[in-house]
């Protein structure tokens, strides 16, 4: 019998979250965006999804494609591609899920944020969940340093494009989505904040 973390390897708790709350079912077929090592998506091999992977990093790609080959024998090698999550390497409205975990405040600017987003966002199916973990400054708006634009150094000493709560329902507006349920953001000891933006495809 498995253990709990080889079934589920290091998934983003709040991606966990997500399963627990039933909001994926076999068949689906899912995208990570900016997969990394895979960690997000050794669940979902494991259970024979549909999984598709990109990262613009060639070793991560290489190591994504041994997991899969050893989880989920049955799936292309092809379906985990090197590319930045800006492109549409599998075509529009193809996924029913696209994860999008630690990625976007990697963004150099604005431009580059619209940019990875509405690459991903084209790639969802109408009624797809989007799920974003993402940098922020809520709630520790006074204790960030402003680099340019939108880019701040967080008390951590990190870097990243940062959003807020004013941003990101101002985005949902704009894609005409919807939000599955509230956005929200944990806090580490004022350090650096994370926030989860879960998102419905209507259009």
């Amino acid at each position: 019998m498995n253990t709990i973390h080889e079934q589920f390897g290091d998934i983003d708790v709040y991606l966990f979250d997500q399963l627990l709350k039933g909001r994926f079912t076999p068949g689906m077929k899912i995208l990570d965006a900016g997969c990394g090592g895979g960690r997000n998506i050794i669940y979902f091999l494991r259970e024979g999804y549909e999984v598709f992977g990109v990262d613009g990093s060639a070793e991560s790609i290489s190591y994504v494609r041994r997991l899969a080959h050893h989880l989920a024998p049955q799936l292309p090698l092809e379906n985990f591609q090197l590319a930045e999550v800006e492109k549409n390497v599998f075509g529009e409205n193809q996924f029913d899920v696209v994860i999008c975990s630690a990625v976007l405040h990697f963004a150099n600017d604005e431009a580059h944020f619209l940019r990875m987003l509405n690459g991903m966002w084209q790639q969802l199916k109408p009624s797809g969940m989007f799920f974003a973990r993402l940098a922020s400054n809520v709630g520790i708006e006074n204790l960030v340093t402003k680099v340019d634009g939108r880019r701040f150094v967080s008390p951590d000493k990190s870097e990243f494009f940062l959003v807020d709560e004013k941003f990101l329902l101002d985005l949902t507006a704009q894609l005409k989505a919807e939000l599955i349920e509230p956005i929200k953001t944990t806090n580490v000891q004022n350090l650096r904040c994370m926030t989860t933006w879960v998102l419905r495809k209507n259009i």
